[in-house]
C-alpha cells in the first residue's frame, strides 16, 4: 500500500463527510434530528408552514426533557428554541424555507431525505441477500447488456427463448390448470426489495427539484448581472435543464416515474398490484409500517412528481418574470445613480461636524435651458390627396353573356298568359314549356315557368313528363319531372311577376 493512495482515499473520504447528509448522521443530536424530521416531515405532509413546525418542534422538545432525555449520562438533546434549531437546520442544508401559496413553510432538503433513508435502513428491518434481490440484478444486467448487444441475431436468438419459455408456460397451465404456489418467506423477500427500491425515489426526487432550483438561481443571478447577452443565458438554461433530465441520475430517475404517472392506466395498474399483494395472506406478516410503505407507493411517485413538475412551472415564471421586468438601461442609470450619492457622501463626510444641520432639499432642481423650439412644423398644411377620376360604366355589351342568365320571368310570363286554357282552367306546363320558342326554352326557363306556376297556384297531375331544353350554345338536354299544371288561384292576391 503506497503513502499517495492513503494521502488519496483519506482526502475523498473527507470531502465525502463535508456532505450535508454524513455531517447530518455524524452530529452529535443526530438521533433528535433524524426523528423530528420523520414526524415532522410525513409523506402526506411534505411541506409543514413554520410557525406549525415551530410549535410541534417545542412540544416534541418539552415531551422529551420531561421523560428524562437530555440529562447527564442518558441521550442529548439541543438546546435553544425551536425557531433556532430550525434556522440553523436551514443553514446546514438539511431543510429548505420557502414561500408556498402564499404561505412560508419548511421542506425536507434532498440531504435530509437520504439522511432520513440511511437511517431507515439501518434501525429497520435488515436486507438480505435473497432470490428477489440477486433476480433484480440479474434482469437489469441481462437488460442492460440486451441494449448494449448491438448484434440483430444474437437478439433474436433471446427473443425466440423467451417466447418459447412463455409457449411452454401457457400449455403447462392449460394443461394442470393450476398456478405453482410461492412460499410465504420467498413472497416476504420480494416485498422487502420493492420497499427498498421504493425508499431510493424519495431522495431522487427531491435531488431534481433541487438541481432546478439552483438552476433558477444561477440564471436569475447572470440576468441581473447582465455580463452576457440574455438570448445566451436562456440558451445555457435551456441546455442545462435538458441536461438535468437525460444525463444525471437523479434525471433518469423522474423521466422513468414520469412516464409511468404519464399515463392514467398505467398507475391504476400499479395500484390495483398494490391492492392485490396487500390483500394476500403473507401480508399479514409483514409489520405495520411495511404494509404503510407498500399502500404509499403509488401516492409518493405521484407527489414526487407533482414536486418536480411545480418547480419546473415556478423556474419558468421566476425567470420569466425576471426577463420582462429587468431592464438593463434602467439598472446602470440607477447603479450610476447610487455611486454618484456615495461619491457625495464621500466628499460631504470629512467637511461635516457632529449634529450639523442639513438643508433638505424641497424640490428637484430644474433644467436650465436656453431655448425651446417655438414651433413644431411649418405654416403651410399638407396638400390634400389627388381627387379622384371621373368614371361612368359603360354599356352592358348585347352578347350571348345575357343568355346564359337566369330566367327571363317578363317573357316566360307574357308566354303562359297567351297559352290557351284547359277545360278545367288550367295551363299545363309542360305543354307551354314544349310552345315556347328556342330562346325561352333552356333549362334555367324551365325553372322559371315552375317558380311562375307555383306563384299562381299549381296542382300535380300525376304524370311524368319529358321536356327538351335547348341550350344558348344550342346543345340539347331532356328533362324529366312531375307534371304540373298552373290555375290563377293566387291572381289578384299579390301574385307578381319579377321583371
Amino acid at each position: 500500500m503506497s503513502t499517495a493512495t492513503v494521502e488519496g482515499a483519506y482526502e475523498g473520504a473527507l470531502r465525502a463527510f463535508k456532505n450535508p447528509m454524513l455531517d447530518l448522521l455524524h452530529g452529535t443530536y443526530a438521533p433528535f434530528v433524524v426523528t423530528m424530521l420523520a414526524l415532522v416531515f410525513t409523506a402526506q405532509r411534505p411541506q409543514v408552514p413554520v410557525a406549525d413546525a415551530h410549535a410541534e418542534l417545542d412540544a416534541a422538545l418539552g415531551r422529551l426533557r420531561s421523560a428524562g432525555y437530555g440529562e447527564e449520562g442518558n441521550a442529548p438533546l439541543p438546546v435553544g428554541s425551536a425557531r433556532d434549531l430550525c434556522r440553523g437546520w436551514v443553514r446546514s442544508g438539511w431543510l429548505k424555507r420557502h414561500v408556498h401559496e402564499d404561505i412560508e413553510v419548511y421542506q425536507v432538503s434532498a440531504h435530509g431525505v437520504g439522511a432520513l433513508e440511511v437511517a431507515g435502513r439501518v434501525g429497520g428491518a435488515r436486507t438480505r441477500v435473497s432470490e428477489s434481490r440477486v433476480r433484480t440484478l440479474l434482469d437489469a444486467v441481462e437488460e442492460l447488456a440486451q441494449d448494449a448487444d448491438p448484434d440483430v441475431l444474437s437478439r433474436i436468438a433471446r427473443l425466440d427463448a423467451e417466447i418459447k419459455e412463455r409457449t411452454a408456460e401457457i400449455k403447462r397451465l392449460d394443461d394442470t390448470g393450476a398456478v405453482e404456489p410461492v412460499s410465504d418467506d420467498q413472497l416476504l423477500e420480494e416485498a422487502e426489495n420493492v420497499l427498498h427500491l421504493a425508499r431510493e425515489l424519495p431522495a431522487d426526487f427531491a435531488r431534481v427539484v433541487e438541481s432546478i432550483k439552483q438552476v433558477q438561481r444561477d440564471v436569475v443571478t447572470d440576468l441581473r448581472q447582465d455580463v452576457r447577452p440574455t438570448g445566451e443565458v436562456l440558451r445555457e438554461y435551456l441546455a442545462r435543464g435538458k441536461d438535468i433530465m437525460e444525463s444525471t441520475r437523479e434525471g433518469r430517475a423522474f423521466a422513468g416515474a414520469l412516464a409511468l404517472i404519464g399515463r392514467a392506466e398505467h398507475i391504476d395498474q400499479l395500484a390495483a398490484n398494490l391492492r392485490m399483494i396487500l390483500g394476500h395472506p403473507f401480508a399479514g406478516q409483514l409489520p405495520a409500517a411495511q404494509r404503510r410503505e407498500l399502500h404509499e407507493i403509488a401516492r409518493r411517485i405521484e407527489q414526487g412528481v407533482r414536486e418536480v413538475l411545480h418547480a419546473q412551472q415556478q423556474a419558468s415564471h421566476v425567470i420569466t418574470t425576471q426577463i420582462r421586468n429587468h431592464d438593463p438601461l434602467r439598472d446602470r442609470e440607477v447603479d450610476g445613480l447610487l455611486r454618484d450619492v456615495m461619491s457625495g457622501f464621500q466628499q460631504w463626510m470629512p467637511t461635516s461636524r457632529h449634529k450639523q444641520p442639513v438643508a433638505p432639499m424641497r424640490r428637484l432642481p430644474a433644467a436650465d435651458v436656453g431655448h425651446l423650439r417655438q414651433k413644431v412644423d411649418g405654416l403651410r398644411p399638407p396638400a390634400p390627396p389627388t381627387p379622384l377620376e371621373a368614371w361612368e360604366m359603360g354599356v352592358v355589351p348585347d352578347d350571348d353573356s345575357r343568355a346564359w342568365g337566369g330566367p327571363q320571368y317578363a317573357d316566360l310570363e307574357q308566354h303562359l298568359t297567351s297559352r290557351p286554357r284547359e277545360d278545367d282552367g288550367t295551363v299545363d306546363i309542360g305543354a307551354a314549356f314544349r310552345s315556347a320558342p328556342e330562346r325561352l326554352r333552356r333549362p334555367v326557363d324551365l325553372l322559371g315557368l315552375l317558380e311562375l306556376a307555383h306563384r299562381h297556384g299549381m296542382v300535380e297531375t300525376g304524370e311524368v313528363v319529358t321536356v327538351e331544353a335547348v341550350r344558348p350554345d344550342g346543345t340539347r338536354r331532356r328533362f324529366a319531372f312531375g307534371g304540373v299544371a298552373m290555375t290563377d288561384e293566387h291572381e289578384g292576391k299579390g301574385g307578381t311577376t319579377d321583371e
